[in-house]
């Protein structure tokens, strides 16, 4: 599936840290049995969100993500940066003690 092909060309970009989904999670396609995050893609071009991998330029990450897609789709490409994740977000939130 194309939605397929091109999740698996932008998160092989250096840089991407994930696909994003939107606000809401509205970003994504709907496959049989599966969802594609981050990747919508209809006869009028192809929208990749991703989320950026701290410190990388976010620029220059999301021109490499569209150059990448645009390998293996034949529309217009637009590339939106949802987010950027710092490598310590996998850590627990910090919880205030209240007296």
């Amino acid at each position: 599936m194309a939605a397929e092909t091109v999740a698996d060309a932008a998160l092989a970009v250096h840089g991407v840290a994930a696909l994003h989904g939107g606000e809401f999670g509205e970003v994504g396609t709907y496959l049989p049995g599966k969802r594609v995050t981050g990747v919508v893609i209809d006869e009028n071009g192809c929208n990749v969100h991703i989320s950026v991998a701290y410190p990388a330029n976010v620029v220059t990450v999301a021109q490499h993500v569209r150059d990448a897609v645009g390998q293996v789709v034949d529309v217009p490409i637009t590339v939106t940066v949802g987010d950027v994740s710092h490598p310590d977000d996998h850590r627990a939130p910090l919880i205030e003690e209240r007296n």
